[in-house]
């Protein structure tokens, strides 16, 4: 049990940085500074903004409680688990980031701007991702219910996944 502790602890220690920045990553996906061309509303990049402090918490809570002395081993590797589903999502995302990004190069096409497809095509996919490794958690979910700590911290993360797709859904139907 302790050689199973030991194992999983340097992964939360290792990558809390990069966790962190994994989890901020969809959050950046549609920040103002990504689409001040004008097809994302100011509503939108408010509700979009929002998902920054959301995805930075849970990233930091996750991170902390596979730190935590506490915390019985099966949870921390689940915990650990759940971590790399997020760096996992975070991977799978980056190519979309740039796409939404290059929203900000892209100006002055009024209402037929052709960022307005781009944008489109990177939220359905972003969301189509989510939906993806929403399943994955699910039964990570389901592996881990006998541990009542990383039970409750994947639960978190399927409220954050559901809320992110929520929004996204959102401005996709608007764009």
């Amino acid at each position: 049990m302790c050689e199973l502790l030991a194992k999983t602890r340097p992964f939360a220690f290792a990558s809390a940085r990069q966790g962190l920045l994994a989890a901020c990553l969809l959050a950046a996906l549609m920040s103002p500074k990504a689409s001040n061309a004008g097809v994302l509303s100011e509503d939108d990049l408010k509700k979009a903004e929002a998902l920054k402090p959301l995805f930075a918490n849970l990233m930091n809570d996750l991170v902390q409680t596979a730190k935590r002395p506490d915390v019985a081993a099966g949870d921390v590797s689940c915990v650990n688990s759940t971590i790399q589903e997020l760096l996992q999502i975070s991977d799978e995302l980056a190519s979309y980031e740039y796409l939404i990004g290059m929203d900000r190069d892209i100006a002055g096409f009024g209402d037929k701007n052709p960022m307005r497809d781009i944008v489109k095509f990177a939220v359905d996919k972003s969301n189509a991702i989510l939906t993806g490794e929403r399943k994955r958690l699910v039964q990570l979910s389901d592996q881990c219910a006998r541990f009542p700590v990383a039970s409750s911290k994947t639960q978190q993360v399927l409220q954050v996944i559901d809320t992110t797709t929520g929004i996204l859904t959102g401005i996709r139907d608007r764009l």
